[in-house]
């Protein structure tokens, strides 16, 4: 039987978790704050909450185009505020979402800048208007076409 002292670390976890903003983060979830790192062309971190951006297929850094996708998305992101609506999904650490800044949705602002592609398999296709012919020479991963 759970101890007052475990529940209460429980209970402190949960809260914590909350206020974080990443304990419920069911479908209409909106996160709300700065950029504090920016780990590639389609992962922002708002507020230690890691986000992957719905939609968007930016090259890995290793890839071509991968470093200056991060750049874009750095130069564009960093220390100003983002509001993110959060689908609910998880991949891997990160929670998926669009995510906009004063300038509007990050993704459509990354391909429109000719630094990635539109992945329609999670999209509906809603950023294939945006793609530059220069972005076509980036291959789309597996998980970016439809099933």
């Amino acid at each position: 039987m759970p101890t007052l002292r475990t529940l209460s670390l429980v209970g402190a976890g949960l809260i914590f978790g909350l206020w974080l903003g990443i304990a419920d983060a069911r479908e209409g979830r909106q996160l709300v704050g700065t950029v504090t790192h920016v780990r590639d062309g389609d992962t922002i971190v708002v507020n230690g909450v890691p986000v992957r951006l719905n939609g968007l297929h930016a090259p890995e850094l290793r890839e071509p185009g991968g470093p200056a996708a991060r750049a874009w998305m750095i130069e564009h992101t960093r220390g100003e505020q983002v509001v993110c609506q959060l689908n609910g999904d998880r991949t891997h650490d990160r929670w998926v979402g669009v995510c906009r800044n004063q300038d509007g949705d990050l993704a459509a602002q990354l391909i429109a800048a000719g630094l990635g592609r539109d992945c329609p398999r999670w999209s509906g296709g809603r950023y294939g208007r945006l793609e530059k012919p220069v972005a076509a020479a980036m291959t789309l991963p597996a998980y970016c076409l439809r099933r």
